[in-house]
C-alpha cells in the first residue's frame, strides 16, 4: 500500500542531508557519512581535467598561416584529435578564438569545416542558421560575402525555455554582430534574423545552399521531434545543398536514455536509423563514425555542478570550464556532427 510524504517526512530527510546540524555541529549521520562528500570528489575531477585540458592546449603549436584544406568530414563525436587538427586550428584562428578543448569550440569549427567542404563559402551563397543565439558563424560568414539568414526562438517563447536568462538567444541582430570579424554595412546587408519554431519550418524559408544548427535539435522536446526537424530541414535547401548540424550523442549505445525532456540525448541507433532513411531517399549521409577518442581529453567527463551553477568565487578559481565530454542527468554525452546533403 502506498503512503504518502508528508512535510514533516521531508524536513527530516533535509536534515540528514544537512552538512550541519542545527547547532552548526557536523553532522553525523550515516546518510551524511556516505553523500557528504561527493560534491567535493566531483570538483576534484573538474578542477584535474580542467588542469590537464589547460597544460595541452598550451602544448600545441602555435597556429600560424594556417589555410582551410578538405578532409573528407564525417558524421562524428567530438575527440581530442580533433582539436588538436589542423583544420581545427585554422577556423579557430578565423573566429579569433583560442584554441582550447571545449564542446563548443569543436562544434563551431565542425560546422565551419563542413561548409567550407560543400563549396558554399563563397560570396552570393545563402546560408540559414537555426537557433544562432549569440553564435559567431552568421558574422564570419558575413565576412566572406555570404548571405545568411540566422533564425532563433521568439522572445516569449525563448523565456520560457530559460534561453534569455542564459543568455543564449538571439534578442536582436546585434546579439550576432562581432565587430572584430565583420564590417557593420557587411553584416547589415548580408544578415537577417527570423524568429522561428525549429517544429515548425515556415515553408517560405527555400532555396538555401546550405542549414546549419549548432546544438539546438537536442532541444526540441522530443529524440522524434528533433529527427524530423533534420529531415523537414532539407526542405529549406535547393538540390544538393548541405545540411550540417551538432547535437547532444549518449555515449552509452544500449540501455535507457533521456527523452521528452527539455535536453534529450540521442544514441548510436538513432543516428543509424535516421541515416538508412535519408539514403533510402536518395540524400548523401556522410559515413557515420562513433569512435570516442582514445586520448585523456577524450576519457574526461566532467560533471555538474557546472559554471553557471557555482558560486562566483568558486568558479573563478576552478577556471575556465574546459571538457569535451560531460555528464547529463547521470548519462555521459558528447557532441555529434551530422553532415547530410539533399538529393541533387
Amino acid at each position: 500500500m502506498a503512503t504518502s510524504v508528508t512535510a514533516e517526512d521531508l524536513k527530516k530527510l533535509r536534515l540528514m542531508l544537512s552538512l550541519l546540524n542545527e547547532q552548526a555541529q557536523p553532522n553525523a549521520n550515516a546518510l551524511i557519512e556516505i553523500v557528504r562528500d561527493v560534491p567535493l570528489l566531483s570538483l576534484n575531477i573538474k578542477t584535474l581535467g580542467y588542469d590537464l585540458a589547460r597544460r595541452l592546449a598550451q602544448a600545441l603549436p602555435p597556429a600560424t598561416d594556417t589555410a582551410p584544406r578538405h578532409v573528407g568530414l564525417t558524421c562524428k563525436a567530438s575527440i581530442q584529435a580533433d582539436i588538436e587538427s589542423d583544420w581545427a586550428a585554422h577556423w579557430c584562428a578565423q573566429l579569433q578564438i583560442p584554441v582550447v578543448f571545449h564542446r563548443k569550440v569543436w562544434e563551431l569549427a565542425y560546422v565551419l569545416q563542413a561548409i567550407f567542404e560543400n563549396g558554399h563559402m563563397r560570396p552570393g551563397a545563402r546560408g540559414l542558421g537555426f537557433g544562432c543565439g549569440v553564435e559567431p558563424i552568421p558574422s564570419y560568414l558575413a565576412s566572406c560575402g555570404v548571405s545568411v539568414t540566422m533564425t532563433d526562438l521568439a522572445l516569449e517563447q525563448a523565456t520560457a525555455a530559460g534561453w534569455s536568462s542564459t543568455n543564449q538567444h538571439a534578442t536582436g541582430l546585434n546579439a550576432a554582430f562581432r565587430p572584430h570579424l565583420v564590417e557593420r554595412e557587411a553584416f547589415d546587408e548580408l544578415v537577417s534574423l527570423r524568429y522561428v519554431d525549429m517544429n515548425a519550418i515556415p515553408g517560405d524559408l527555400i532555396d538555401y545552399d546550405f542549414c546549419w544548427s549548432v546544438c539546438a535539435l537536442e532541444h526540441l522536446g522530443t529524440l522524434r521531434r528533433g529527427l524530423a526537424f533534420v529531415e523537414n530541414s532539407l526542405r529549406t535547401l535547393k538540390p544538393g545543398g548541405l545540411s550540417v548540424h551538432t547535437t547532444e550523442l549518449n555515449i552509452n549505445a544500449d540501455g535507457p536514455t533521456i527523452d521528452n525532456w527539455p535536453t534529450v540525448l540521442f544514441q548510436k541507433r538513432h543516428f543509424e536509423e535516421l541515416a538508412t532513411a535519408l539514403r533510402a531517399s536518395g540524400h548523401y549521409v556522410a559515413e557515420l563514425d562513433f569512435f570516442l577518442g582514445d586520448q585523456p581529453m577524450d576519457r574526461f567527463v566532467d560533471l555538474p555542478p557546472y559554471h553557471h551553477d557555482l558560486p562566483r568565487e568558486l568558479a573563478e578559481w576552478i577556471g575556465d570550464p574546459l571538457h569535451l565530454k560531460v555528464g547529463t542527468d547521470g548519462f555521459p554525452c558528447t557532441c555529434f556532427g551530422l553532415v547530410i546533403r539533399k538529393a541533387a
